[in-house]
């Protein structure tokens, strides 16, 4: 299967910002580790990063017709973004919301998502495993 990784603003400073909250690994730590994890064993990734909600539907875009399966997380455009909820809708791609942090129980903006009704599933909450437990979903779904 084909997996797009789509993390969206403020998450290339995963590392430095927040780590009591976000944790203590890079980004490109944790797509490391999600490649190389035994429940992703088989899969195929592309990983992309933006702080720009045109370049983020872009990609979703693109990459049509080589994603089986999305994982994203969309960082604050969690919260607001119908361009990139409209852009998961019309490609049609099985998508996971996936979040670090636990969103339901942090500040009243970010309990609200406008991808979560498009989406397979949203996990958040468990860290890095979230992103695991993305892939999981995904497996099972496709």
């Amino acid at each position: 299967m084909n997996i797009l990784v789509v993390n969206g603003p403020n998450l290339n400073l995963l590392g430095f910002r927040s780590p009591e909250i976000y944790g203590e690994e890079t980004l490109d730590e944790l797509m490391t580790w999600l490649e190389n994890s035994p429940e992703s064993l088989g899969q195929k990734f592309k990983f992309y990063q933006s702080n720009h909600e045109g370049d983020i539907i872009d990609m979703i875009h693109d990459e049509k017709e080589w994603a089986d399966g999305i994982l994203i997380n969309a960082g604050a455009f969690t919260h607001y973004s119908y361009s990139i909820r409209d852009a998961i809708d019309t490609v049609n791609i099985p998508t996971v919301e996936v979040h670090i942090s636990d969103i339901k129980n942090r500040e009243d903006f970010r309990k609200h998502s406008v991808l979560e009704d498009i989406c397979l599933s949203q996990v958040s909450g468990l860290g890095k495993f979230s992103y695991l437990e993305g892939v999981k979903i995904l497996k099972a779904n496709i």
